[in-house]
């Protein structure tokens, strides 16, 4: 039950300390917190999505009425209403106590007034009356294949601008200081109804999402770009105006039927298709030798999604590590297949840059895999190597994580490399991105060239900062 009673202090909101996520995660550093911070932030943040919902459900049940001598905190029975009828689980998660137990004797009543509430909104579904993007900020670039930046702001003149993130409200607009042509407004105002959003002229795309292209900084009529795993189309798509609409600058890769269509639309819609060439293959097939006019790749293969809202929301199912997607041999899993992916990436002959991303906060999937990069023998000798903070948004704050990079001869110039975004926090989705670049004329031997990995000690200890 500690899990419930730690949550239920960070049910109420405190603007003066700060957001929940931020209220939990300083609690826990400054150990006022047992539990797993994550799971915490999880478990609150998906109760207070489905709040008024379960408020409804307790008060028609009477339950606290009822269990009036279990005294059960209202916060508490809050968390534990949302774990048992709207968690994917179904049950909740502590060991025996009255107050479970009351919950639990309630159990029939509380689900008829769950199914009751549902037949009288005319829903299937909870989900369906809650707003998909629960982002502080819907973001949208304009789409400079079929617009200007200025024919943008004509169109929404409507909005007043607004200089900070957090004044973002209902009627206002703000232009982002980190990428260009991008925008962010409120998430309920009505942009996806608008003629703009409709004939292509902007394209919603999240802050973070924005970020790979814009690094990777491909140049008109000098790069030719390979997007490794395109769909849905909006890195591809970005790529394309930064590439000025080049003819056939853009090789977009994607092997799943359903999500190449999807690709397709977008970059029709989108205006790209003359720059733009749609290969209906998987990308680790190709050989690299038959692409000898690549200079430049982007990479964002399959990840937990853990940076995602709603994904973390499954977390708290810590008794079922078998449905957990965030267990430790699912995310070896996908570390090995990202490794293997960029690897190959990095295999064409005449790349100079690669950018490589994920839309997971986990070092796993992250740091750990630029760092088995930088380590692996075949790319040592090839030259590849972690580029400099200043061609990586130098000004964003938030960078790599210095500890993941400890075995390297200037962990800070290492974490430098690396860009990272927390869900929310950042105003959009969590992500990383780590800018490689290649010297093709630099030599294997010297090893502290590639990414600043330290040279071996003289016994050949085996460097051990990743496992394999």
């Amino acid at each position: 039950m500690l899990l419930y009673r730690e949550s239920a202090q960070f049910m109420e909101p405190n603007p003066k300390k700060g957001s929940v996520q931020s209220r939990i995660f300083e609690a826990y550093k400054q150990r006022k917190l047992k539990s797993d911070p994550k799971h915490v932030f999880a478990l609150v943040s998906s109760t207070l999505k489905y709040r008024p919902f379960i408020s409804e459900i307790i008060k028609k049940s009477h339950l606290l009425t009822v269990e009036r001598k279990s005294r059960i905190p209202e916060a508490v029975s809050m968390l534990l209403v949302y774990d048992l009828l709207f968690s994917r689980s179904g049950r909740i998660q502590s060991k025996q106590h009255p107050w479970k137990e009351a919950i639990i004797r309630n159990k029939t009543r509380l689900h008829g007034e769950f199914t009751k509430l549902r037949l009288k909104l005319k829903v299937k579904s909870f989900d369906d009356l809650i707003e998909e993007d629960e982002s502080p900020v819907r973001w949208f670039r304009a789409n400079t294949l079929k617009t200007s930046k200025a024919k943008v702001l004509k169109e929404f003149s409507h909005l007043e601008r607004v200089y900070n993130i957090t004044d973002i409200k209902k009627g206002t607009i703000f232009y982002d200081e980190f990428i260009p042509n991008l925008f962010g407004v409120h998430p309920r105002e009505k942009i996806t109804t608008s003629d703009a959003y409709l004939k292509g002229r902007i394209i919603i795309q999240d802050r973070s999402s924005c970020f790979p292209a814009f690094i990777l900084d491909p140049k008109p009529g000098v790069d030719k770009v390979i997007d490794a795993c395109a769909a849905p189309g909006n890195k591809t798509t970005h790529l394309a105006c930064i590439l000025e609409n080049s003819s056939r600058s853009v090789i977009a890769f994607e092997k799943d039927n359903q999500r190449a269509r999807t690709l397709k639309k977008m970059c029709t819609i989108a205006g790209g298709l003359e720059c733009i060439s749609i290969q209906h293959a998987d990308f680790t097939s190709t050989n690299p030798d038959d692409f000898p006019e690549i200079t430049a790749m982007l990479v964002d293969p399959s990840c937990s999604g853990s940076g995602i809202f709603g994904r973390a929301y499954e977390e708290n199912d810590t008794d079922n590590k078998e449905n957990n997607p965030y267990n430790e041999e699912r995310l070896d899993k996908l570390s090995n297949f990202q490794f293997a992916i960029v690897k190959h990436g990095m295999l064409f002959p005449n790349l100079r840059r690669l950018v490589y991303s994920t839309c997971s906060i986990y070092p796993q999937e992250d740091e750990r895999v630029a760092l088995r990069l930088l380590r692996d023998e075949d790319l040592k000798k090839r030259g590849w190597k972690l580029s400099n903070q200043n061609r990586v948004i130098s000004k964003w704050p938030r960078r790599g994580e210095v500890e993941e990079f400890s075995n390297c001869s200037d962990p800070e110039a290492c974490a430098g490399a690396c860009i990272r975004s927390l869900p929310k926090v950042d105003g959009g989705i969590g992500f990383f991105a780590v800018l490689f670049e290649r010297d093709p004329n630099m030599e294997a031997a010297d090893s502290n060239e590639y990414g600043n990995l330290k040279e071996e000690s003289s016994d050949n200890e085996e460097w051990t900062g990743f496992d394999d």
